[in-house]
């Protein structure tokens, strides 16, 4: 779909605007298109646990401040958006957590590139730390390195270990406040 000469994408594009986008071959549409992709592929999730979330509200609530001479914007705020985040926040933690560590979608999209130019490692443009990792481990011209794919794989570990640490927190304050 992204490809700069047989894409979909970029075919409706040259016969409406007679553009064509370098999608997977400069780094800023390379970023921007795993970006658009991971909310392509997240969306659906994000919803289905939103409309849940929302429908387990109940209309009591709604009706009282209604009564009570609520307007709409201020039942949202007061009601509404609380009660759903209370819901949606950990599971937004959770999937930001996935994305850091999103090795597949960059992978099989961008394989990391394009490449960085004058990097001494083999690094592109769009590689996160697992996918730097693997191309250290697995993929590199230089041969495999692997004590500095293990070095690389322990900060990831201390990263993912620190922000799990400090979301429990939060919740754990957050839960005492309530």
């Amino acid at each position: 779909m992204l490809n700069q000469d047989f894409g979909i994408i970029n075919y409706i594009l040259n016969n409406i605007f007679s553009l064509s986008i370098p999608w997977l071959e400069e780094s800023l549409f390379a970023k921007v298109s795993l970006i658009l992709v991971n909310l392509w592929l997240g969306y659906p999730y994000i919803m289905i646990i939103s409309m849940g979330t929302l429908q387990s509200i109940s209309p009591n609530l709604y009706e009282v401040a209604a009564l009570d001479g609520a307007s709409g914007p201020t039942i949202t705020r007061y009601i509404t958006l609380p009660l759903v985040l209370k819901a949606v926040a950990p599971l937004l933690i959770g999937a930001f957590a996935f994305n850091f560590n999103n090795f597949s979608v960059i992978y099989l999209l961008t394989g990391g590139g394009p490449p960085m130019v004058g990097a001494q490692t083999p690094i592109g443009e769009t590689d996160i730390l697992l996918s730097y990792t693997y191309k250290l481990a697995f993929e590199s011209s230089l041969g495999n390195d692997y004590g500095l794919a293990s070095t690389v794989s322990i900060v990831v570990f201390f990263i993912v270990a620190a922000l799990s640490v400090i979301n429990l927190r939060l919740f754990a304050v957050k839960k005492n406040w309530q």
